[in-house]
């Protein structure tokens, strides 16, 4: 005859079974217990290929916030559609610490201005802090005959319309800062997109193109080898890294050109207090690194206040950005 287990047996199972069952289930929240973070490691996303100006203040800032919250930082290159692709991933991640996007203007504050297919908006991410930035820098080809930006401006109001100046792309932060010396300049000039820096770069250094935005940073390189010639820089003061290379502000006509391409670490919205406390106070701590310092100078870039309030930065920015776009009807 079989026989059954004595029932103290079966309750004393089942209790063990449901406690079992509440500590399984209690693991996740012990986990994601945001006082604890981080505990694995962070994934810092960029919006571009490796070897970019994005991609290294995210390398930069990773090694850095990894030193600092002892925990190991990965940077995945999510390239594509001007950075929006990464920015997207980051929007809809968790908002628990473990995914974060070092970004740019592009995606933060001008794609939505005027690509439709943008789908995500500035309210989706919670503010880490500013990292630093770097002007762009018009430049003329050696064919065209200018060497200074009042040159540029006479020929190009001699001849309006005949003259072209490229970019990285529609919508990008080269492309507004084009745009806004011709409206400061009052000149009638053609954009012209590339799909990259590398083919710009090509057909101003072949004078197949007259003039062209750079960031700062990948322009240098051909500044300095005398195979394009600079004009200015958009910041309202000379860059540190090129106290040789006139601002567009010194000019009378350009005197209220002032843009940068400047680089922030966001998280997903939503972010536990505590958490963004720490993030805060690691991106904080780095910015002001002499070691980081010097690394930002080498690249020609600036290191951001941790002082600067985002939510003021930002709406500053897009209001600025805003203006620009209306002014050149730019569309994706």
């Amino acid at each position: 005859m079989r026989r059954h287990p004595p029932l103290i047996s079966r309750r004393r199972a089942v209790a063990m079974a449901c406690g079992l069952s509440l500590l399984v289930a209690a693991l996740p929240t012990m986990a994601q217990d945001p006082a604890a973070w981080p505990t694995k490691p962070i994934t810092i996303v960029v919006g571009y290929p490796p070897g970019g100006s994005t991609d290294l203040m995210g390398r930069l800032v990773g090694a850095e916030l990894s030193n600092r919250l002892g925990q190991p930082v990965v940077i995945e290159n999510l390239g594509g559609a001007g950075g929006t692709i990464g920015a997207q991933k980051v929007a809809g991640a968790a908002a628990d610490g473990y995914t974060l996007l070092v970004g740019a203007n592009n995606e933060l504050a001008i794609a939505k201005l005027v690509a439709k297919s943008v789908k995500y908006n500035i309210n989706q991410f919670t503010p880490i802090g500013l990292i630093g930035s770097q002007p762009m820098v018009l430049v003329a080809s050696i064919n065209s005959g200018v060497k200074n930006a009042n040159e540029f401006t006479q020929l190009v109001k001699k001849h309006p319309g005949k003259y072209s100046y490229g970019s990285s792309g529609v919508g990008t932060a080269l492309h507004l800062a084009g745009e806004m010396t011709k409206e400061q300049g009052g000149l009638f000039m053609t954009h012209i997109p590339y799909r990259g820096v590398a083919p710009l770069t090509n057909d101003l250094v072949g004078n197949n193109i007259d003039f062209g935005v750079f960031v700062l940073s990948s322009g240098l390189p051909h500044i300095k080898a005398g195979k394009v010639i600079a004009l200015g820089t958009t910041e309202a003061k000379r860059a540190p890294a090129t106290p040789d290379i006139p601002a567009l502000a010194e000019f009378p006509q350009f005197k209220n050109v002032d843009i940068t391409s400047w680089f922030a670490l966001m998280a997903p919205a939503n972010l536990p207090q505590p958490i963004a406390t720490k993030l805060k106070a690691a991106l904080n701590e780095t910015l002001k690194s002499p070691d980081f310092r010097k690394k930002m100078a080498a690249a020609g870039s600036s290191v951001a206040s941790p002082d600067v309030d985002m939510g003021k930065f930002l709406n500053s920015e897009i209001a600025k950005y805003t203006k620009i776009v209306q002014f050149a009807k730019i569309e994706e």
